[in-house]
């Protein structure tokens, strides 16, 4: 089984979230299982610089551009320099502004992705199937639809409904899409021109990242407008549970904690609490429970819950993260307020990350919506009960009152009264302890979602369409 894993992002080359965390695991857990899984990827300045014994495969030239796909290993890099290789990030400059020329450096991945997967592609080595992830390459399901001739089947996983890539629709013919696709049917989407609808009217298949999102999505809640077209494509919709880095997030591996542990020496997870009150300053208390938090401070991730709720919670409250300036400002006010009792760090800090999931007592993550969600997962394993809200990946992998706590309203009193809660079983040593054992038993490698895949992929090329 062939597959081009297209992305826009994929870690630790060119990152942006978690998507590329997923795209630097699943295709490695993909080959590991005996599949032929190639990722194309745009090649940023840092991606350039990332990847070794890069050749030359082929020569394209697509929507005016001329381009080179570059071959390192199984990466294969779409060269274009004026669309790629600049300052900033995948999406954004160093700003943190949209690029404004966004449409075609996607829609020019997008592109080659149908070319790489189509009859007239440039290479001797033809995917049986095209993953596209998110918006950035769900294009290619359109091109792929509207072209000619033998071609692979298509997959689009939707990591995030949200982020839907619209852009104006008097691109549609600088981005060589025929009329007929800008319908109600097809990627029109309020007068726009929609990447992310085209994916999920044109693909042959969708998946998104866990279950419960799958079936959220299809609801006007968390539908962003689009849950009418996810109904209809209901039979061909499957969500699959994202699995996490077992090797890097490993208590009893892990070498930016301040002592490793693991299920049978829970005592030993105590000298990293201590660590970590001391890197961000907060006072040992006896008999205090520590919550971490850590991720984007955005509205999505209900930060602005916690921030509401943090002065009446019974524990002390370690956060990292970086996001919305009002959030950070209203933190960082919190902190000021509370010092030794509330502390937070603005920014990105692997080591600190590792340190908290290991060294708080509970994790919180009041998200209003999550596809996914990696901490949780990671808390599991380090021993480190989370409270969540009962959406998306949470609920499907949070046990309450086994491994976690879930509440289900979006409102600050209902995560307090969770944390309250929490605090109640912390202080009841032998549950703890079992919930501890049972979060930590727990499988979220990606094995098994990798199987599943390649289950589906199996049945789509087994179907693909001439």
């Amino acid at each position: 089984m062939r597959v081009l894993f297209v992305t826009p992002e994929c870690a630790p080359l060119a990152q942006a979230g978690g998507l590329g965390d997923v795209s630097a695991a699943l295709p490695a857990a993909l080959r590991a299982q005996g599949l032929d899984v190639r990722v194309l990827l745009p090649g940023y300045r840092q991606v350039l610089a990332g990847v070794a014994g890069v050749a030359e495969a082929a020569r394209v030239r697509e929507l005016g551009f001329d381009a080179r796909i570059l071959e390192s290993g199984a990466f294969l890099v779409l060269d274009c320099p004026p669309l790629y290789q600049r300052d900033g990030g995948p999406y954004q400059d160093a700003g943190n502004r949209d690029w404004p020329d966004n449409a075609l450096r996607f829609g020019l991945l997008s592109k080659v992705a149908a070319t790489l997967g189509g009859a007239a592609s440039p290479l001797p080595w033809r995917p049986d199937v095209v993953h596209l992830n998110d918006w950035p390459a769900a294009l290619a399901a359109g091109y792929l639809h509207f072209g000619r001739g033998e071609r692979a089947a298509t997959l689009l996983t939707v990591h995030n409904l949200a982020f839907q890539g619209n852009f104006s629709a008097g691109l549609l013919a600088r981005l060589e899409l025929p009329a007929e696709s800008f319908t109600l049917e097809g990627l029109e989407f309020h007068g726009q021109l929609s990447f992310l609808k085209a994916g999920l009217a044109y693909a042959d298949a969708i998946s998104t990242v866990s279950p419960r999102y799958a079936r959220e999505i299809q609801g006007e809640a968390l539908g962003c407008g689009l849950d009418g077209l996810l109904r209809h494509r209901r039979p061909v919709l499957t969500g699959i549970l994202n699995g996490i880095d077992t090797e890097a997030w490993d208590p009893a591996r892990d070498p930016y904690l301040a002592e490793r542990y693991d299920a049978s020496c829970l005592e030993r997870k105590g000298a990293n609490k201590s660590a970590l009150q001391q890197r961000m300053g907060l006072e040992a208390v006896a008999g205090l429970p520590l919550a971490g938090a850590v991720g984007r401070l955005t509205h999505q991730k209900g930060i602005d819950l916690l921030i509401e709720a943090a002065e009446t919670l019974p524990a002390q409250l370690a956060v990292l993260g970086t996001g919305a300036r009002e959030h950070e400002a209203a933190l960082r006010s919190l902190a000021a307020r509370h010092p030794g009792r509330i502390a937070v760090v603005v920014g990105f800090d692997e080591a600190l990350a590792h340190l908290v999931e290991a060294g708080a007592d509970l994790f919180l993550m009041p998200s209003r919506f999550e596809p996914c969600g990696l901490n949780q997962m990671y808390s599991l394993r380090y021993g480190t009960p989370p409270v969540a809200r009962a959406t998306g990946g949470l609920a499907d992998t949070i046990a309450h009152g086994e491994t976690g706590f879930l509440f289900e309203a979006a409102e600050s009193t209902a995560l307090a009264a969770a944390v309250r809660g929490a605090v109640a079983a912390w202080r009841d040593a032998p549950r703890w302890q079992a919930m501890q054992r049972a979060g930590m038993a727990r499988d979220f490698s990606w094995s098994g979602p990798a199987r599943r895949y390649a289950d589906l992929y199996s049945r789509l090329a087994g179907r693909a369409a001439p």
